[in-house]
């Protein structure tokens, strides 16, 4: 929380909701200062900014309002999920799906080595909504709590304790339509 009254939280999200709005450059340079007190903590918090942007960028207007503003503070901590079991972080070979019912996407499948899985608020999920390749894949934004949503066990590591790491399962987790963040098949480019 205090990292977050510091400005940590939306490095270079826009301002527009509560980012610092400072260029890439100007956060490589904040991260790579803060990881010579503490690597582990220091990459989390450029996994949240990551989200956070993320948002900011490619998110609805609606989207945008909702998120930013708390994850900016750090009331709400992100994760963003794209490494898998069998496919690594190749996100044109991604194996979770997201199938398309009405309203909502029933999204089965893992990830895994997920920084902050189980103790993060918001989810940040490449999957696969479309064909094989790269234009199959969207990005949907995963609240904690959702049904179908669970968390592997914590995994044991030699460093990096100050943030936990955990596989994100997915068993028919359903995730509204205005959850996607950009455009449906967007994921790649995101």
């Amino acid at each position: 929380k205090k990292a977050a009254e510091l400005g940590f939280g939306a490095v270079y999200t826009s301002e527009d909701y509560g980012g610092t709005g400072l260029s890439r450059l100007d956060a490589s340079i904040i991260f790579e200062a803060l990881s010579t007190g503490c690597v582990s903590t220091s990459a989390y918090l450029t996994i949240h900014n990551m989200v956070t942007w993320m948002i900011d960028t490619y998110g609805s207007e609606e989207q945008r309002a909702k998120w930013v503003p708390i994850m900016a503070t750090m009331e709400k901590l992100g994760s963003y999920c794209l490494t898998e079991p069998g496919s690594g972080s190749d996100s044109a070979s991604l194996s979770t799906i997201a199938r398309r019912e009405g309203n909502k996407f029933i999204l089965n499948g893992s990830k895994a080595f997920i920084s902050g899985g189980g103790d993060t608020d918001v989810y940040l999920v490449m999957c696969r909504t479309g064909g094989a390749g790269p234009k199959g894949i969207s990005c949907l934004l995963v609240e904690k709590g959702m049904p179908g949503l669970s968390f592997g066990k914590k995994e044991n590591k030699m460093g990096w304790n100050s943030q936990p790491t955990r596989a994100v399962i997915f068993e028919d987790c359903e995730v509204p339509v205005e959850n996607v963040i950009g455009k449906e098949g967007q994921g790649f480019n995101i």
